[in-house]
């Protein structure tokens, strides 16, 4: 850790700029997590970067105190992703909304995942589409009537922690908004990780769909609507801990503890077992708790991380090269001023044909 990035603070990453979301929005809470969570990485402030595509989440570039992109909607990972194999040395994360990378960017985030680039992608979750004044998003329940579903959505929801897994993403979780401490958690993990890191935010966005995860948000629900995955423990939840998850072969089912019963017979997590993750990713309320924190973290070669070698390995047969070289090389063309050719050839290292 150097001298300048152990002295930081969350107020070292706080822009000038007025925070302009709706009072009591969720994103204030995630954006406060991320500042605290910046100053305890050990990297000095100037190679953080922070990308963003369109949506009411995609004005976090504007209030951290770092460098950052506010790209074109759904573009986010394809910036950052060019951005991280020039300079595999940045911190880059993505601040990207559900219809922001679900739909239109949807393209640009499974390929991320799949090539496992270095990027840590923060997905705020609110199930509507904020930015644009309420219509449905492609994580609205089924049914919802919004702007422009006002007689019910009739599609299916995206899955994103399914999405994420199924792209190939070697580290999935998920966190809420105002869970502070396990979403900083999550977070401090994010950033351990080499490759792609993904994390689903659930957020609540009061004003056009609010209260969207009360059922597991409200402190009367929360003991038993959620279930904490943590690595090498047992998935035990309900008040005192009374409940567990166990296997009925792939399908998790939700057992009483007591009666001989303990935390000692309950699925024991692992995160890096591919299989349970996607079980986890598919237990959904009101029949199953819904899973907070790190459904999957796997160890692979990273896409930013081949490229420099490959580079390097050619700088090392090649030596350093010259711009001016490449691009004299090959077939060549000489134009006059009137537009057509006058010479054409090709130097000495060109193929023929």
């Amino acid at each position: 850790m150097t001298e300048a990035a152990a002295t930081l603070t969350k107020k070292d990453f706080q822009s000038d700029q007025e925070v302009r979301w709706c009072p009591g929005c969720g994103d204030y809470a995630v954006l406060s997590a991320v500042q605290q969570v910046f100053p305890d990485l050990g990297i000095p402030k100037e190679r953080f970067v922070v990308v963003s595509g369109i949506g009411c989440s995609s004005r976090f570039p504007y209030y951290m105190n770092a460098y950052g992109f506010h790209t074109i909607h759904g573009r986010a990972p394809a910036l950052a992703t060019g951005l991280k194999v020039s300079r595999p040395d940045l911190e880059v994360w993505v601040a990207t909304g559900d219809g922001d990378a679900m739909s239109i960017g949807g393209n640009h985030l499974i390929h991320t995942l799949r090539r496992n680039v270095g990027l840590k992608i923060l997905m705020f979750n609110n199930r509507i589409y904020g930015l644009t004044k309420g219509q449905y998003s492609p994580t609205s329940e089924r049914g919802k009537r919004t702007a422009s579903t006002p007689l019910g959505s009739v599609d299916n929801p995206f899955n994103p922690l399914a999405l994420a897994l199924g792209a190939g993403a070697t580290f999935v979780a998920r966190a809420v908004d105002i869970f502070l401490p396990h979403l900083k958690d999550v977070l401090q993990r994010a950033h351990r990780h080499r490759g792609s890191a993904f994390v689903e935010i659930y957020q609540n966005c009061n004003i056009f769909n609010d209260r969207a995860f009360a059922y597991m948000t409200d402190k009367e629900n929360r003991e038993t609507a959620i279930v904490h995955v943590e690595h090498g423990k047992p998935l035990v939840f309900g008040e005192g801990k009374a409940r567990g998850i166990r296997l009925e072969g792939l399908r998790p089912t939700v057992v009483e503890l007591g009666d001989g019963l303990t935390a000692d017979d309950c699925l024991v997590w692992d995160e890096t077992d591919s299989t349970l993750a996607w079980v986890a990713a598919q237990m959904l309320p009101p029949e199953l708790p819904t899973p907070i924190g790190v459904l999957r973290a796997v160890e692979a070669p990273t896409y930013d991380g081949l490229v420099v070698e490959q580079i390097e390995s050619e700088r090392e047969r090649h030596g350093e090269g010259s711009l001016d070289e490449l691009l004299r090389h090959g077939d060549l063309w000489t134009v006059g001023a009137d537009g057509h050719i006058e010479s054409a050839g090709a130097d000495d290292e060109a193929p023929a044909g």
